[in-house]
């Protein structure tokens, strides 16, 4: 490869390598493999620095197979392009051939360009930078005349301007291509003619006219690609129009369909595809008609009268507002083809229609049925997926999550019952379960069912099941829709409501397994920590991401199974026993006949649950590869030519960074990774301290999720006894200089003291101020205990043990100055890091 590197200094063209490399790239790239090793370092530092790309290979995940009974695979085959070869040559990607003698198996660079029937309307967000666009939007919406009910009222009205937009962008627009060709040249002519002769004050003026009306064609094309690509963490009007280009090239080529299996069956022509999935999904997204178990006996918690009553408000100007603006105008657009950049823009001359369909719905729990028509996208669960089962069904809508439930509590959850078993050296079993096809699969009659039991009220209810049955779908198939079809089940993956849904129906599996425990049907963990009472653990979910904890005992397993299979019966969820596993904990005997009784296949430690080490060693480097791994997979799909200054510096802290600090949020990062990742940072970014901010963050992540109830929450308690588990005490190591660059910003005020926390200066007021420290009566009260509410509009209440003397007095006004412009809000109190030498706060 260092003879390759040398002729690519002298090859500016277009270029190609193939062959048997005889090393894997990543990890996964071969069977068994769970260190990257550091011929696979050397071999992808190479790669990057050559600035090649790995296409995505279909046809099988593996290039070779030998060893010892031929049970080892590997990807050792693989052509590798420059990415100018990719603009040359579009929608190229690698195949494996089928092989007829040797260990290897034949690939075939793949290309001719992606097939494309003509694509569905799409508003172009830099329509919007065009001069008066807005102004003659508005005159043909006000102009357009309709009868009938607000929702249909609107749809005609979006219908009419979709054909007015067609005719503008073909007749006035014009292409974009052509209209900044045109404009260069008429900035080269001006060039010319200077170079010439003195222009004159007038040429001048056109001159620099026509370098403005270029500038506006170049940022029109950024704008365009941005919306194409999806990376919307990157700003428009940084010049990065080449990566926006690239990535859009790279999203199509990796979700392009060649070819497909359906239930076994390979379909090869574009019609014939299209067709299948459509077909595929139209099944899928169908209830039948068998027995469904009831579930009227079990109670569940249910919502006070007065949350019925908040949820049942009417809908306010303010509210509908504010949710449009929150929403992400790049995302992509549903049937209408009208993206969320529009209804924001155009909110002004738009609202009237919008505030009379929510009244509409507010009324009468309906709306217009085609207004929630939605596209399904097919995204790929992992490279080279060409069976149906690899695809994610994803609905083009707005996306949301459900807070108040950190992803790291369920992690560090498990790891805590692992810990506490093996240090007790007690038997156990993890059962992880996988829900099948969870958010297509869900039941609409046991979903109302559960919210009517939750105490929801008949009217949200209502516009629940609106929402739900009036749902029609259409599949995009290589950027065409396919079929046109409504469902009888399911929720839509990417529709802000599905997850709030989904997570209510599965309280009913939560209820099952807290009633099995308690009659012992079932046991747990009991966590033990201190002097405190133990905490049983039985189960813990997030979403559809599932752990259940038992003894290791036959019969408790026979009841899991039966409380799964009643489960479904009632919900439509099912559990995939071909990806679901039992993991032992301790010395489990007979694994295999436990396994036989859930009907799944038995798993190890270390193992991973919601994208984290489960069950690792604390110091063990592996489990890190995957991070370094997923840091490099990054790297080599974003090219740094192609990315401005300040976008990489961008890309680096939103993105790049996020990786390793999430799993960093429970474990110690060790040092050699931190090496690599500045490396990594370097060669790609070549900024300093990117990643002070967040390792600054990560900390105040780790003092929200230890709590103390002495301290408010922010103090951690000192790891003892099985709640020492290495997290907890690689936390506790660093807790003195964490409180040292803590402070404070006060809501309420009552989770902060006011004179021993940081909050009103550089340091505790009880070291700025020790003699009115000593003097004061309340020493210990909070910031909320010591405002006065009631006097005026607010006064702090000081109570010392004695009057002040005459030369006291100035230290009271320091005091009091200090205090100044300081005082309680409505909002929650909150913890902040000092600023940085360069001005930086984490």
């Amino acid at each position: 490869m260092g003879r390759v590197g040398a002729i690519r200094g002298l090859w500016e063209d277009p270029w190609c390598i193939r062959g048997d490399f005889n090393i894997t790239l990543f990890s996964r790239e071969r069977s068994g493999q769970r260190r990257i090793s550091s011929a696979m370092r050397n071999f992808a530092e190479i790669v990057n620095d050559l600035g090649l790309v790995d296409l995505p290979l279909q046809g099988g995940d593996f290039t070779w197979n030998g060893g010892l009974n031929n049970q080892t695979w590997a990807r050792l085959d693989r052509f590798l392009v420059s990415p100018s070869w990719i603009d040359q040559f579009s929608g190229i990607n690698q195949c494996r051939l089928p092989r007829p003698v040797s260990n290897h198996f034949p690939i075939m660079l793949v290309g001719g360009g992606i097939r494309r029937d003509p694509t569905p309307f799409r508003f172009e967000n830099m329509w919007l930078k065009a001069e008066s666009f807005k102004e003659l939007v508005r005159s043909w919406w006000q102009g357009i005349e309709v009868r009938g009910s607000a929702s249909y009222k609107l749809a005609t009205k979006m219908k009419e301007i979709k054909q007015k937009l067609k005719v503008w962008n073909r007749e006035v627009f014009g292409k974009l291509e052509s209209n900044k060709s045109a404009a260069l040249q008429q900035v080269e002519f001006w060039d010319r003619e200077e170079n010439e002769r003195i222009l004159t004050m007038e040429e001048s003026e056109l001159k620099k006219e026509a370098k403005e009306n270029y500038k506006k064609w170049v940022i029109m094309e950024e704008t365009h690609w941005r919306q194409l690509s999806r990376e919307i963490w990157l700003k428009e009007g940084d010049r990065n129009t080449g990566f926006f280009h690239r990535m859009a090239s790279a999203h199509r080529r990796n979700n392009c369909m060649e070819r497909i299996k359906i239930n076994g069956e390979w379909l090869l022509e574009e019609p014939g595809i299209r067709e299948g999935i459509a077909n595929a999904f139209k099944e899928l997204l169908s209830e039948d008609t068998g027995w469904k178990a009831d579930i009227g006996s079990i109670q569940l918690d249910q919502i006070s009268q007065e949350e019925v009553e908040i949820l049942e408000r009417s809908f306010t100007e303010d509210e509908i507002h504010g949710a449009l603006m929150e929403m992400n105008g790049d995302k992509a657009p549903g049937p209408d083809g009208f993206t969320l950049a529009f209804w924001q823009s155009c909110w002004e001359f738009i609202k009237e229609e919008i505030i009379e369909m929510f009244k509409e719905f507010y009324e009468h729990s309906s709306f217009l049925k085609s207004l929630n028509n939605t596209f399904l996208v097919l995204i790929p669960k992992k490279c080279g997926a060409e069976d149906l089962g690899d695809f994610r069904p994803i609905s083009l809508l707005g996306n949301a999550f459900v807070r108040g439930r950190q992803i790291l509590d369920a992690s560090l959850i498990a790891n805590e019952v692992i810990d506490s078993w093996q240090k007790r050296k007690e038997k156990g079993l993890i059962c992880k379960l996988d829900i099948e096809k969870a958010y297509d699969s869900i039941n609409w009659k046991f979903l109302l069912k559960v919210l009517q039991k939750m105490g929801f009220g008949s009217k949200w209810v209502g516009w629940m099941w609106s929402c739900l049955s009036s749902a029609k779908f259409s599949m995009m198939v290589n950027g065409v829709p396919a079929g046109f079809f409504p469902n009888s089940k399911g929720l839509r993956q990417g529709d802000p409501l599905s997850p709030y849904l989904f997570v209510m129906g599965m309280e009913v599996l939560d209820v099952l397994i807290r009633r099995a425990v308690e009659g012992g049907f079932l046991s747990g963990c009991n966590i033990r920590g201190g002097s405190e009472h133990p905490l049983h653990i039985s189960h813990l979910f997030f979403a559809d991401d599932t752990i259940i904890f038992c003894e290791a005992r036959k019969d408790h397993l026979t009841h899991l199974s039966w409380i799964l299979f009643w489960f479904e019966a009632a919900s439509g969820l099912k559990i995939n026993l071909a990806k679901s596993e039992i993991i032992p904990v301790g010395e489990v005997v007979e694994m295999e006949e436990l396994a036989v009784e859930l009907g799944c296949r038995v798993g190890s430690l270390p193992s991973q649950y919601l994208g984290l080490p489960l069950g690792v060693l604390n110091r063990a480097p592996y489990m890190w590869d995957g991070v370094e791994e997923r840091v490099r997979r990054r790297l080599a799909l974003w090219k740094r030519q192609y990315i401005s200054k300040r976008g990489r510096v961008t890309l680096i802290k939103s993105t790049l960074a996020s990786m390793p600090i999430y799993q960093m949020s429970i474990l110690r990062c060790p040092r050699w990774l931190l090496e690599d990742l500045r490396k990594y940072k370097g060669t790609f970014c070549g900024e300093e301290e990117i990643w002070r901010g967040k390792l600054t963050w990560l900390i105040g992540r780790w003092y929200v999720q230890i709590r103390s109830k002495e301290d408010f929450g922010w103090r951690p308690k000192k790891a003892m006894g099985a709640v020492g588990v290495g997290v907890w005490k690689e936390i506790w190591k660093e807790s003195e200089w964490c409180w040292n660059n803590m402070i404070f910003k006060v809501g309420k005020g009552n989770t902060i003291r006011f004179w021993t926390d940081v909050w009103c200066s550089e340091t505790a007021l009880s070291h700025c101020f020790p003699h009115l420290f000593a003097m004061a009566v309340q020493r210990n009260s909070t910031v909320e205990e010591m405002w006065d509410q009631n006097s005026g509009q607010g006064n702090w209440n000081l109570n010392f043990l004695r009057d002040f003397n005459d030369w006291e007095l100035g230290l009271v006004g320091d005091f009091l100055q200090t205090l100044r412009g300081h005082k309680p809000s409505g909002e929650e109190d909150s913890v902040l890091w000092r600023k940085g030498r360069r001005g930086n706060s984490g």
